[in-house]
């Protein structure tokens, strides 16, 4: 059954400049284990397969599988699927929103100047983190327990830890060693710049550590943090990608509500159908 496909550069209006998500949007008749198979071998940090809703509410269900793994909720995937599904056609019951069923619960998505943005979903894990774990991450990152100006769990689904340290130089210079957890670096940049934070995404994979491109489930709770603690003031941009020669931007808003939105630009990058 040929059904129809897109993968999305997500985080950037320049293709090939932010992190790419693979979708499938037809997954109706595929098992688990195919989707799982099928995300393996695309080799992306992401790959999506769009359902149809089980709850009133929702536009769309999404299934979003790692090449290892299926995850309740992640970022660019989001933005990337809703890209995809609104470009071939789909079309919200809401007018200010469309609303993606995910594993992890309902979340918005609107278009807002700088592309489209969700809505940042609630912690499962938030809280300082024990000095044992934080003197594990410096021996992870090649760091010591003095770079670390502060240590965070910010898990909304992906299982996240945060560390920020003294700058975007800083940030820029780590060299992971392998690592058992899914860390989030962050440190401010220089006056000037055109982003206010220098961010860094790392989890492990086949014993080593992987970089992500560009990755908005930490960049929502990064936000709900450094908010949080008078180190961030929405609106602002944060960089990432950096390290790995991206240009990946990621747009922070707060809502009058508190709500925090997660945004950027989105560009379809390859259309076709492929055989599942």
């Amino acid at each position: 059954m040929l059904r129809p496909f897109r993968q999305v550069d997500v985080f950037t209006r320049t293709a090939y400049h932010g992190n790419p998500v693979a979708v499938v949007l037809d997954g109706s008749g595929l098992s688990s284990e195919l989707m799982q198979r099928f995300a393996h071998w695309t080799n992306l940090s992401e790959t999506t397969f769009v359902l149809p809703p089980t709850e009133a509410s929702a536009d769309y269900r999404v299934r979003i599988f790692t090449p290892v793994l299926e995850l309740p909720f992640a970022g660019h995937p989001t933005l990337g699927t809703c890209h995809a599904w609104l470009e071939t056609g789909g079309s919200a019951k809401a007018p200010d929103a469309v609303v993606q069923e995910c594993a992890a619960g309902l979340v918005a998505v609107r278009r807002t100047d700088d592309g489209l943005a969700f809505a940042a979903p609630p912690l499962v894990r938030s809280g300082p983190v024990d000095d044992d774990v934080v003197a594990h991450i410096a021996d992870l990152l090649g760091l010591t327990v003095a770079d670390i100006v502060d240590a965070q769990w910010v898990d909304n689904g992906p299982g996240w830890v945060a560390v920020l340290l003294a700058d975007a130089a800083a940030v820029l210079a780590v060299r992971p060693m392998p690592i058992d957890l899914d860390i989030g670096v962050v440190g401010p940049q220089q006056p000037g710049s055109d982003s206010a934070f220098e961010v860094r995404a790392f989890f492990p994979k086949d014993g080593a550590a992987v970089e992500d491109p560009v990755t908005g489930s930490l960049n929502a709770s990064l936000a709900g943090w450094l908010i949080e603690s008078g180190r961030a003031h929405p609106p602002y941009v944060a960089s990432q990608g950096t390290a790995l020669g991206r240009a990946g931007k990621v747009h922070i808003t707060q809502d009058d509500t508190g709500q925090i939105w997660v945004g950027g630009g989105t560009v379809t990058c390859v259309t076709g159908e492929l055989e599942l």
